[in-house]
C-alpha cells in the first residue's frame, strides 16, 4: 500500500514537471513575491538596579551584555535587528527627565556585529525604568513595511514611571492590527514584575519568561529571534475546548491556544487515519500566584472512551509553565482496499493547579496545544508503535519474564541441593 502511494506521488510530480515545462510563462506569473525580512527590536533595561550582582556571580548588566554578544553572533542574515535602551543616560533623581530616558542604540536593519557589540559594551546601569515609553519607541523603530515584527523586552523590574502604563501601551499596539508581538524576559522572580510583564506579553500574543542565568537569557533570546525568522511565522490559532469528547471542537496539525480554569478538563477532537502517528504536546502557564503541588495531564481517548495513551508531569514549588506530551500510532492495515480508515481521537487536557482565595479564577490559565500527524514508521520500533501506553503488552512481557526467571532459579537451586547431598 505504501508502494502504491509512492507511485501515485511520483506520477503527480512528473505531471507537475511536464506542466511547468509546457507553460513557463504562466508558472512565472504565479510565483509568490519575496517576503520582507522579519524585524526585531531588543529593548534592554539599563536602569540603576541592573548593577545588582545576583546572576551567576556577576551583575545583571554584565549578564545581559554577554547574552547580547551571543545573540548577535547567531542572528540569521535574513533578520533585521535593532537595539533600544531604557534608563541608559540620565543618572539624576528628576522623575520627569528620567521617565523620558529611552533611545535607539542600534537602528533596525542588517546587523554589523562589530558595531552592535561595541554599542552594547558601552552601557552602564544608570537611571529609571520607563518601560511604557520604550515600548512605544520600539514600535516606531519597527514601523513601515509588511514584515513580521517582534519586540523582546529584557528587564529586572517593573515600570517606575507609571505613565504611560506598559499594559495600556501593549493593548494600543495590539489594537493597531500590525501583528506586532512583544515577548518579555524578567531577570528577577517577583510576583509584581511577573504580573506586569505577563500583562504586556498576553496583550500582544507574546510570551513571558523568568530567567536567572546568563545561558538561559541567551538561549531564550536566540529562540525568539529564530522564531521570527521562520517562514511563514508560526501563529497560534485560538480554539475553545469542550467539556465532553462527543461535542469537542475539531483541530488539525498546528499550534492552538485556549484558556482552562483551575482543575478543569478540556477536550479537542482529532481525525487520525491508519498509518499515521499522532504527536501532541500541551503547556499550561501559571500566569498568577498558585499553590504548591500541581500537575498537567494529556490523554488520547478513542471515540468510544477508551484511553489510548497518556502523558503527565507534576511538580511542587514555583513554576511558570508545566508541559506534557504523547505519541500514538494507528498501524496501517494489510489489505488491498487502498483506503485508510479514519479514527476519531479526543485529546483531553486537564490540570491540578489551585490558588489562594484572593487570586482571580477568570480568565483561565493559558493553554498552548501543539498537534502533528506524521506517517507511521514502517518498522514498529518504539513504545508508541507497540501500544504500550495501554499497559497490557508491557504487563504480559513482565509476567512471562518473571515466570521464566522463577523456573530457571528454582531449577538451579534444586540442582545445587542435589549436588551437595551427593557429595
Amino acid at each position: 500500500m505504501i508502494t502504491k502511494r509512492r507511485l501515485a506521488a511520483g506520477l503527480c510530480g512528473l505531471a507537475a514537471t511536464l506542466a511547468a515545462g509546457l507553460f513557463p510563462a504562466s508558472a512565472a506569473a504565479d510565483e509568490p513575491t519575496a517576503q520582507e525580512p522579519p524585524k526585531i527590536d531588543l529593548v534592554l533595561d539599563v536602569s540603576g538596579s541592573m548593577s545588582a550582582r545576583d546572576v551567576d556571580g556577576k551583575s545583571r548588566m554584565s549578564a545581559a551584555q554577554q547574552a547580547f554578544n551571543d545573540v548577535l553572533d547567531a542572528v540569521p542574515d535574513d533578520v533585521r535587528l535593532g537595539i533600544r535602551t531604557l534608563g541608559a543616560t540620565y543618572p539624576g533623581k528628576d522623575m520627569k527627565i528620567g521617565c523620558q530616558d529611552s533611545k535607539q542604540l542600534y537602528p533596525v536593519g542588517p546587523v554589523n556585529r562589530t558595531e552592535a557589540k561595541a554599542a552594547v559594551a558601552t552601557l552602564r546601569p544608570t537611571g529609571w525604568t520607563p518601560i511604557g515609553l520604550a515600548l512605544r519607541g520600539a514600535a516606531q523603530d519597527l514601523a513601515g513595511g509588511d514584515a513580521t515584527r517582534r519586540i523582546v523586552l529584557i528587564t529586572d523590574g517593573e515600570d517606575s514611571c507609571g505613565q504611560p502604563d506598559p499594559c495600556d501601551v501593549a493593548r494600543e499596539l495590539a489594537a493597531q492590527g500590525t501583528h506586532l508581538v512583544v515577548d518579555t524576559l524578567g531577570l528577577v522572580a517577583n510576583d509584581k514584575i511577573r504580573k506586569q510583564l505577563s500583562c504586556i506579553a498576553e496583550a500582544t500574543g507574546g510570551t513571558y519568561t523568568s530567567v536567572q542565568h546568563t545561558d538561559q537569557l541567551s538561549s531564550r533570546i536566540k529562540q525568539l529571534v529564530r522564531r521570527s525568522a521562520q517562514t511563514p511565522p508560526v501563529v497560534p490559532k485560538a480554539v475553545q475546548g469542550s467539556a465532553q469528547c462527543g461535542n469537542a471542537t475539531g483541530i488539525t496539525p498546528g499550534v492552538w491556544t485556549d484558556r482552562e480554569e483551575f482543575g478543569q478538563h478540556r477536550y479537542y477532537k482529532v481525525a487520525v487515519s491508519d498509518g499515521q502517528e499522532l504527536r501532541a504536546t500541551v503547556s499550561v502557564g501559571a500566569d498568577r500566584a498558585v499553590n504548591t503541588d500541581y500537575g498537567v495531564l494529556l490523554r488520547a481517548v478513542s471515540g468510544e472512551g477508551q484511553e489510548l495513551v497518556r502523558g503527565s508531569d507534576a511538580g511542587s514549588g514555583r513554576t511558570d509553565v508545566m508541559s506534557s506530551g504523547l505519541r500514538f500510532v494507528y498501524p496501517e492495515k494489510d489489505d488491498d482496499s487502498g483506503d485508510a480508515a479514519a479514527h476519531t481521537v479526543c485529546l483531553e487536557v486537564s490540570n491540578s493547579f489551585s490558588a489562594p482565595d484572593a487570586v482571580k479564577r477568570t480568565p483561565g490559565l493559558p493553554v498552548e496545544l501543539t498537534l502533528d500527524l506524521v506517517d507511521a514508521p514502517d518498522e514498529a520500533g518504539d513504545v508508541a508503535a507497540f501500544g504500550l501506553g495501554r499497559g497490557w503488552v508491557l504487563l504480559g512481557v513482565l509476567a512471562v519474564t518473571g515466570l521464566l526467571a522463577g523456573l530457571i532459579w528454582g531449577w538451579l537451586a534444586r540442582w545445587r541441593v542435589a549436588v551437595w547431598r551427593s557429595n
